[in-house]
């Protein structure tokens, strides 16, 4: 069994999201390590894209700033690595479909296995459409994760559960990424439903940004995500401030999930 399926199994996992590079490298790799330590079970990293369309604005910014840098992907994968010589939290990817077919879906697979990434979330492809990534992939032992949404079909829910082998990853708002003040009233029911007719764990994410609202997740849920919350500490912190503050607030969600 997987790090990260061994690690939802025993326990609801708090999943943080930051952009690589965001705002430069060296503070990708020293908040990762903070996020790690403060609790967070599983990290997720994204990957610089410039056509996010998944993103809302607070992770279209902080895209923007890591652009600036000149990112490319092996620096992403040399942070992943560098970040292996101390921790072994798991690291989840989250990308897009064209800088991955561009590299070429092996070399990319084996470019993250080898850095010590657990598995890769590509958001705009869709199970159907997946065959040589999931092969490529599987390849390399590197895990896969797909979306699901409140539109999914039964007949296609079980595609993408399929196509899953770390858990499966439910956005809770139709939309773009991005802070919420509160969550739909039918979030609990829907993951109860959603839950009921999986074989992988079910993780949540889009729009939480509150340990309430992660305390109230986690009941329905067996991981909970939270991206645009924590980036927003990218955008407001910068240096020691900024790890200062990312503590405080992985420590709180962790607190609230784990709960």
């Amino acid at each position: 069994m997987s790090k990260i399926k061994n690690i939802i199994g025993a326990r609801k996992a708090f999943i943080p999201y930051i952009t690589a590079a965001d705002p430069d490298l060296a503070t990708t790799l020293a908040a990762m390590k903070m996020l790690a330590d403060a609790g967070a079970d599983i990290i997720e990293l994204g990957i610089p894209f410039t056509d996010p369309i998944a993103d809302g604005p607070t992770i279209q910014k902080a895209t923007e700033r890591a652009l600036k840098n000149d990112f490319r992907m092996p620096d992403m994968f040399d942070v992943v690595r560098q970040f292996r010589a101390s921790h072994a939290t798991p690291v989840l990817l989250m990308t897009y479909a064209n800088p991955v077919f561009s590299m070429g879906y092996d070399k990319f697979c084996a470019g993250a296995a080898a850095a010590g990434v657990n598995a890769v979330l590509i958001t705009d492809l869709p199970p159907e459409e997946a065959c040589a990534f999931r092969g490529a992939a599987h390849e390399n032992n590197l895990g896969t994760v797909f979306l699901c949404s409140p539109t999914t079909t039964p007949e296609r829910l079980k595609l993408i559960d399929q196509a899953a082998t770390e858990f499966v990853y439910y956005i809770a708002h139709a939309g773009v990424t991005g802070v919420r003040t509160d969550l739909p009233t039918d979030v609990a029911e829907k993951l109860q439903k959603l839950k009921s007719q999986l074989q992988n764990k079910l993780c949540v994410g889009f729009g939480v940004s509150t340990p309430e609202q992660a305390r109230a997740l986690s009941a329905h849920a067996d991981g909970v995500i939270v991206g645009s919350a924590v980036v927003k500490l990218f955008e407001k912190y910068q240096c020691d401030e900024l790890l200062v503050q990312l503590k405080s607030f992985t420590q709180k969600m962790a607190e609230a999930v784990h709960a």
